[in-house]
């Protein structure tokens, strides 16, 4: 009975992860659709371009397809990946749905409010929302950490990307 046993544990790593190879089919799917959308690439006009735009997502696709095969052909001979040694998680613990839903409902204030109040404002209300909903309790200080994120995020956007995000009633201040 252990010799059948062995057989079929056997049998399972030969076949591999049904999950695994959908991974390699999206992997090849991806590749192929990077490679025709380059391919449908017009040709430029710059004369100084000795490669053109197609090279480099031809090239990525390609690879795309080569990691696709590779990655078929170790799940096909029983290769798995390593277990995280590094996460003191427990798989087997059911979803806390209370800091699901702290955190949906901290995103969801983010998105009502972002064009009312602006991102400095909404933004504060994620991050400390965030903190909140994730157990951190130290609401002065997250409060502070909060504020310094969002102003941080504004102008590291508007300055350093030059992507403007909505000021809201702080308009005129920042």
């Amino acid at each position: 009975m252990s010799q059948q046993a062995g057989v079929s544990q056997q049998g399972e790593a030969r076949t591999g992860d049904r999950a695994q190879y959908g991974v390699c089919g999206f992997l090849a799917l991806l590749g192929i659709l990077v490679i025709v959308d380059a391919l449908r690439l017009g040709e430029t006009t710059v004369t100084n371009d000795p490669i053109g735009p197609k090279a480099v997502p031809v090239l990525l696709g390609a690879l795309l397809l080569v990691v696709a095969v590779f990655y078929a052909v170790d799940v096909a001979r029983g290769g798995e990946g390593e277990a995280e040694a590094g996460e003191d998680v427990d798989p087997t613990s059911p979803i806390d749905w209370r800091t699901v839903g702290l955190l949906l409902a901290a995103f969801l204030v983010n998105v009502v409010l972002i064009e009312r109040l602006g991102w400095v404002i909404s933004g504060t209300l994620l991050f400390w929302g965030s903190a909140f909903a994730l157990g951190n309790r130290h609401y002065v200080r997250n409060l502070a950490i909060a504020i310094g994120l969002s102003l941080a995020t504004f102008y590291g956007f508007a300055i350093g990307l030059g992507v403007n995000l909505p000021a809201g009633v702080l308009q005129g201040i920042l």
